[in-house]
């Protein structure tokens, strides 16, 4: 059959993202910086550390989002020929949802059955399941839950192909990715673009997250006899065993970890998931992607609890990722030169392989996999796909756009023709601007920040040098009396961490014109100094100010408890109405403050209240409820004269979020090879 792409909508239980932040992400900067410490030889030529960012700044945090699921209609578009149907959810940052094999009436990924954000990604918001495409910064990017530039165009020989981009405001580069499935092909490809449209140097970093289910026969195979692991420091450890364990099958990982496989460079860069017949998942690139990656959520209740809390209450589902990245490991950008664009192909297929060699020993079972990836594609062949299309990549779509990204691609394009620079990729259609831009246009075309209400919620906030200039000259002229541009530049020049410049032009912005905005501003300033106290103060003065705010509530009770004014906090709580009371972090921290202040009973009552305290928003690795109940139960031992081992005590399944324990990890269900 010929190739056909349908756009559609499809209907799935979702979570509700319920907008963003009100508040720039003050609370998340982190100036510091890995040096690069590790047990690393001279050969191994890793950049780790390099490329840290302090924050999502300018992006708001995608953390309103709570727990009930709703049906919700959402738009689907889906590539299909004789082998396999791709179905891809471009309002999800381009998720890859399924990869399903027509021939074996199996989908080749973990399918969620629902749309549950948790707070796993660079802006908090992220969910499991399918293919994920991360470009800029370390971690699930600044994109995942969000729209994509969405169009339509085709290969020389009229297959379809779909083209989701969008700009990054952090790295100001373009990331662009072309799908297509031709007739005959048992390979989906995904050709992926970076665009550095800058005269400098920028640290960049790619990883495809590919979800795949966890079986207890599933093996990992990858063309590697070592990977970088981190349980102190980075280093390398031999592979298949580790520490004792095969750790080629997931089901034999303790704990939550990445394996970042150290792949020689003139070795073919592959990863499949197989089960017990030999089936399942290769994916294979061209060889800018030189990094492989398993990351297991290990095999011990905190694991459980996390994969749970992502998909459906009481789910058994259990998955693992396969990622594939420009460097060899997450903990590092690699330096994108100037003016450059980087390309790559990516194929996704379905390996049907021998399975008593895959499950044999690892040199058979890496040279089956090897022998069946050539036999089907070879790297020749994909390096002759990627340059056959170059033509198509450069060039703009011809057909209608289906969904649109957001304005700031056209505000960019906007700044380079103002200031007589060439347009970022013109082949791609940014749109136009809207209201989150609406401010710049101001400033770009008119050299000031238009009028605003303090009681309104800036509508953005941005970081890159040439508006930092322009903020800079507005305050010295025409917005010389402005509370917002000075409020504009004061929360930028924090994200700098030029703290003293930050202060004097919010507290500049407060004499101009009071706002909860400049108040919250200056606390984040005394709390990168240090002044844990006055940051509280100031953070619950803010939340007094704008009372409905629940990012401003969330933040003043973070502040306090962590400044240990417990009753402060308990005072600024109970003055809430009910809805804030009943927020899961507000009740979190309430909590804490109760337990500090040794009321057992009222912190046992708020941990438990509507069934136990649910942190939509909880962090991965984040044990702050897990730990509660344990100061508790701690503190009740105490009080009744019982013996009490925090390290062997039960923690109730819906508290235990210990992924990393490997303590923990259920007996050993090794599988025995035939």
């Amino acid at each position: 059959m010929s190739t056909t792409l349908q756009i559609t909508t499809i209907t799935m239980p979702c979570q509700q993202m319920n907008g963003e932040s009100s508040l720039p992400p003050l609370s998340k900067l982190n100036f510091w910086h890995r040096n690069g410490d590790s047990g690393l030889s001279e050969d191994d030529e890793l950049f780790i550390g390099y490329g840290h960012v302090p924050s999502p700044f300018p992006y708001r945090m995608q953390d309103m989002y709570t727990r009930p699921l709703r049906d919700t209609e959402m738009l689907a578009v889906v590539l299909e020929n004789e082998y396999l149907i791709a179905a891809f959810l471009p309002q999800w940052g381009g998720k890859l949802m399924s990869l399903f094999d027509k021939k074996a009436q199996r989908d080749l990924l973990y399918k969620n059955s629902v749309m549950r954000p948790c707070n796993l990604a660079f802006r908090n918001a992220w969910t499991s399941g399918g293919v994920e495409w991360n470009c800029g910064m370390f971690g699930h990017h600044v994109h995942t839950c969000a729209p994509m530039f969405t169009t339509t165009t085709k290969l020389a020989d009229g297959t379809p192909v779909l083209r989701m981009y969008e700009f990054e405001r952090i790295r100001q580069v373009v990331q662009q990715m072309d799908f297509f499935l031709p007739a005959g092909s048992r390979f989906l490809f995904a050709r992926n673009r970076i665009i550095n449209p800058l005269p400098d140097v920028v640290p960049m970093y790619w990883w495809s997250n590919i979800a795949v289910p966890e079986t207890p026969d599933t093996r990992i195979i990858v063309d590697a006899d070592g990977a970088y692991v981190a349980d102190n420091n980075t280093s390398l450890a031999p592979i298949p065993e580790y520490n004792g364990d095969d750790v080629t099958y997931p089901i034999n990982v303790p704990a939550a970890g990445d394996y970042f496989y150290n792949i020689p460079p003139k070795k073919r860069k592959f990863e499949a998931a197989v089960d017990a017949d030999g089936y399942g998942l290769i994916h294979t690139s061209t060889m800018r992607l030189k990094g492989r990656k398993l990351f297991c959520w290990g095999q011990n209740p905190g694991g459980d609890r996390w994969q749970e809390y992502l998909t459906e209450d009481g789910s058994t589902d259990r998955y693992v990722e396969l990622q594939a990245g420009l460097a060899h490991t997450q903990y590092e950008c690699i330096p994108m030169p100037p003016n450059t664009t980087w390309e790559w192909l990516e194929a996704y297929g379905a390996l049907y392989a021998d399975g008593d060699r895959v499950h044999g020993p690892w040199e058979g079972a890496k040279a089956e996999v090897r022998q069946r990836l050539e036999a089907m594609i070879t790297d020749d062949e994909m390096d002759q796909i990627l340059a056959d299309t170059k033509d198509m990549a450069r060039t703009a779509a011809d057909g209608e756009m289906i969904l649109s990204g957001s304005g700031w691609g056209a505000l960019e394009n906007l700044r380079r023709e103002k200031q007589g620079r060439p347009q970022m990729a013109p082949h791609l259609d940014f749109g136009t601007v809207g209201p989150e831009q609406a401010d710049w246009v101001c400033l770009l075309n008119r050299g000031f920040f238009p009028e605003h209400d303090p009681e309104e919620v800036p509508p953005s906030w941005m970081l890159q040098e040439e508006w930092v200039h322009m903020m800079e000259n507005a305050v010295h002229g025409g917005d010389m009396f402005s509370w917002y541009a000075h409020l504009q530049l004061g929360i930028t020049y924090l994200c700098m961490n030029r703290l003293s410049d930050a202060e004097a032009l919010l507290e500049k912005s407060m004499l101009l014109r009071p706002s909860c905005w400049a108040v919250y501003g200056l606390a984040q300033v005394k709390r990168q100094e240090g002044n844990s106290a006055a940051a509280a103060i100031l953070a619950a003065r803010a939340y007094r100010m704008r009372p409905q705010d629940i990012s401003l509530a969330k933040e003043a009770m973070e502040l306090l408890v962590g400044a240990e004014m417990y009753e402060d906090a308990l005072e600024l709580a109970a003055g809430m109405d009910t809805a804030m009371q009943r927020v899961g972090r507000v009740q979190l921290y309430t909590a804490q403050a109760h337990i500090r202040l040794g009321h057992i009973e009222e912190a046992e009552a708020t941990l438990y209240a509507g069934g136990g305290v649910v942190l939509p928003d909880i962090r991965e690795g984040e044990l702050s409820i897990t730990e509660l109940y344990l100061d508790i139960a701690q503190e009740k031992a105490a009080r009744d004269g019982v013996p009490f081992d925090r390290e062997t005590a039960p923690v109730p399944p819906i508290f235990d979020y210990r992924q990393c324990d490997s303590t923990l990890r259920r007996p050993a269900r090794k599988r025995v090879r035939k």
